[in-house]
C-alpha cells in the first residue's frame, strides 16, 4: 500500500518526466511517436522510482524504452534540476513498457466475438504447443 508521500512524489515525478520527454521528441523532431508516462510508483524508502511508459506506435516500444534506458541518467540529470526545491534526493529511474492498452484490447475483442478462445482455442497463449 503506497503511503500519501509516495503517491505525492510519484504524481510529482510523472509531471515533470512527461515534459522531459516530450521535450526531447519535439528537440529531435521525431515525427509518428507518443510517449506518455501512465504512471510512476515509488519504494518505500523512496529511492527506487518505477516508471511505466506507453508508446504509441506499440511496434517501436522495444526500441524506445531502450533507448530511454540508455539516457537514463541525463533523464535523472533534467529531472534532478525540476525538483531539486521539493525533493533532497531523486530516486534512481527503472523504466518499463505499460502495455496494459494492449491487454484491454485484447480482452475487447475476446469479448466482442472476434477472437473468441472458445471457438479458436489456438488463440489461448497456454494450448499453444513450443
Amino acid at each position: 500500500m503506497e503511503t500519501n508521500r509516495q503517491k505525492k512524489i510519484g504524481s510529482v515525478l510523472q509531471k515533470d518526466l512527461v515534459d522531459i520527454l516530450q521535450g526531447e521528441i519535439r528537440k529531435n523532431n521525431l515525427s509518428n511517436l507518443i510517449i506518455s508516462v501512465s504512471k510512476v510508483s515509488v519504494t518505500t524508502d523512496l529511492g527506487v522510482a518505477r516508471v511505466y511508459l506507453s508508446v504509441f506506435p506499440t511496434d517501436r516500444a522495444n526500441e524506445i524504452l531502450e533507448a530511454v534506458k540508455s539516457n537514463a541518467p541525463l533523464i535523472k540529470h533534467d529531472l534532478s534540476q525540476r525538483v531539486k526545491l521539493q525533493l533532497r534526493k531523486v530516486p534512481n529511474l527503472t523504466f518499463f513498457i505499460d502495455d496494459t492498452l494492449d491487454y484491454l484490447e485484447k480482452i475487447d475483442n475476446a469479448l466482442a466475438g472476434k477472437e473468441n478462445p472458445i471457438e479458436r482455442p489456438e488463440l489461448l497463449e497456454k494450448r499453444k504447443k513450443a
